[in-house]
């Protein structure tokens, strides 16, 4: 079961974060800590190791630590925002043959994720 305190709490420890993140990761308008929320809302943890995101230990998909740092995502699409938004929108719509399935952010709050994942350094 998710903990919301913690996962709050989480994003709140963000502010120091975001300052890292390079310019041609950042997004205007987005909010990390938002991401995080949204992170654990919509169970991204089932399948991916998350840091910062409490019970985030899947093991399905990549561990996410440090892909702010990654130059691709899913080795498909160059790791730049427009991209990475895409990616969580509608991965199947990137690569028809991924099992990552589509969880229902939309467009919103698929920045507000990519946002955080940016953090991951």
């Amino acid at each position: 079961m998710i903990r919301w305190g913690s996962a709050v709490g989480s994003a709140l420890l963000l502010a120091a974060c975001e300052a890292e993140v390079p310019a041609e990761h950042q997004i205007p308008g987005a909010d990390p800590r938002a991401g995080v929320v949204l992170i654990a809302q919509f169970g991204c943890g089932a399948c991916h190791r998350v840091p910062g995101i409490p019970g985030a230990k899947g093991a399905v998909g990549p561990p996410l630590d440090g892909f702010g740092r990654r130059g691709y995502v899913a080795g498909r699409i160059p790791n730049v925002p427009d991209g990475l938004v895409r990616w969580l929108v509608d991965p199947k719509a990137i690569d028809s043959q991924t099992v990552m399935p589509r969880v229902g952010l939309d467009h919103d709050q698929a920045r507000h994720v990519a946002a955080y994942l940016y953090t991951l350094r």
